[in-house]
C-alpha cells in the first residue's frame, strides 16, 4: 500500500507541474491551450533520447526544458495574431502533430512500439522503496520550487502587466503597452513547466509510446486548473489534487459495481470526472480558490 501511495505521489506531482504551467498561460494570461500534452511529448522524448545516448541526466532534463521552451516559441508568435478561440484549436492541432512526428519518425523514436529502457533517476539505489522515495522527494522540491517561481513572477511588475492582458489587453493597449514579449516569454515558460514533467514521466515510467500523450491528458490538465480555481496558485495545486483523488479513487469503483468489465470501468471513471467537473461548473464555476460570487 505505501509504494501504491508513493507512486500516486509521483504521478500527482507530475500532473501538477503541467497545471502550474497551464496555469501561467490562461489562469493568469487569458491564452488558450489546448496542446499542453504536446510540450509533455516534447520533453518526454528529448530527456529519454539524451539519456540512452548517454547524456547525464541533468543535460538530459534540461534538453527536456529548453526543448519544450523553443517548441513554444512559435505557438507564442502565433497568440499574438490569433483570437482566442482560433488559438485553441492551432495548438489542438499542434499536440497531435507533435504525437503525429513521433509515431512516423521511427528511426528516432521508435514510433508505436515505444521507447524502452530509458534510465532511471536514483537507479544506485535499486528499484522501488527508498529510489521511489527519493523520485517522489525530487518532484516535490521541482513543484516547489515551480511554485515559488510563480508567485514570484506574478508579485513582480511582469505579472502585474499579464494579467492585465488577460483583463483586458486593448486598454493595455492604449496606455502605450505592447503585450506581445510578456506573451511570448509566458507560453515559453508555461511549456518549460511541461517539459520538465514529460521528462519525469519519461524516467519513471522508463518506457514511454505515442498513445501516453493524447488530448484526453491536456482536458485532465484543464480539468484540475478549472476545479481549483483559474489564476490561483493554491488552485492549480488543489485542482490537481482533487483530479487525482478522482482518476485514482474511481478505480475503486468496481469493489462496489459488481459485474462490471475493466473496459466499461474505464468509462465509470471518466464519468465520474466529468460529473466533478459538472458539478463544479455549476456550482462553483470560479473554482476551489476562486472568489465567491453569486
Amino acid at each position: 500500500m505505501d509504494a501504491y501511495l508513493v507512486a500516486v505521489g509521483i504521478i500527482l506531482g507530475i500532473y501538477m507541474l503541467m497545471t502550474l504551467g497551464l496555469n501561467l498561460h490562461f489562469g493568469f494570461t487569458g491564452m488558450i491551450n489546448f496542446g499542453q500534452v504536446g510540450f509533455f511529448a516534447i520533453g518526454a522524448y528529448t530527456s529519454a533520447l539524451l539519456a540512452l545516448a548517454g547524456a547525464p541526466m541533468a543535460v538530459a532534463f534540461a534538453g527536456a526544458v529548453l526543448a519544450a521552451a523553443l517548441a513554444a516559441l512559435p505557438l507564442g508568435l502565433m497568440a499574438l495574431r490569433l483570437r482566442i478561440e482560433y488559438l485553441a484549436i492551432a495548438t489542438l492541432g499542434f499536440s497531435e502533430i507533435v504525437r503525429v512526428v513521433i509515431v512516423s519518425e521511427e528511426w528516432l523514436t521508435k514510433g508505436v512500439q515505444g521507447l524502452g529502457g530509458i534510465p532511471r533517476l536514483f537507479a544506485s539505489l535499486g528499484v522501488g522503496g527508498n529510489a521511489e522515495l527519493a523520485y517522489l522527494g525530487l518532484i516535490a522540491l521541482a513543484n516547489l520550487a515551480a511554485v515559488l517561481i510563480i508567485r514570484r513572477i506574478v508579485a513582480s511588475p511582469f505579472g502585474r502587466l499579464i494579467q492585465a492582458v488577460r483583463d483586458d489587453e486593448e486598454a493595455l493597449r492604449a496606455l502605450g503597452k505592447d503585450p506581445a514579449g510578456y506573451k511570448v516569454r509566458v507560453f515559453m515558460l508555461g511549456a518549460a513547466f511541461a517539459g520538465l514533467a514529460g521528462a519525469f514521466y519519461a524516467h519513471y515510467l522508463t518506457y514511454i509510446t505515442p498513445e501516453q500523450f493524447v488530448p484526453l491528458v491536456t482536458f485532465y490538465v484543464w480539468m484540475a486548473m478549472i476545479m481549483g480555481g483559474a489564476g490561483r496558485i493554491p488552485g492549480a495545486v488543489a485542482g490537481t489534487l482533487i483530479l487525482v483523488l478522482f482518476l485514482e479513487g474511481s478505480r475503486f469503483l468496481r469493489d462496489f459495481v459488481p459485474g462490471v468489465s475493466e473496459v466499461e470501468m474505464a468509462s465509470l471513471r471518466l464519468a465520474a470526472v466529468g460529473l466533478a467537473l459538472i458539478l463544479f461548473t455549476l456550482y462553483r464555476p470560479q473554482g476551489l480558490f476562486g472568489g465567491y460570487s453569486k
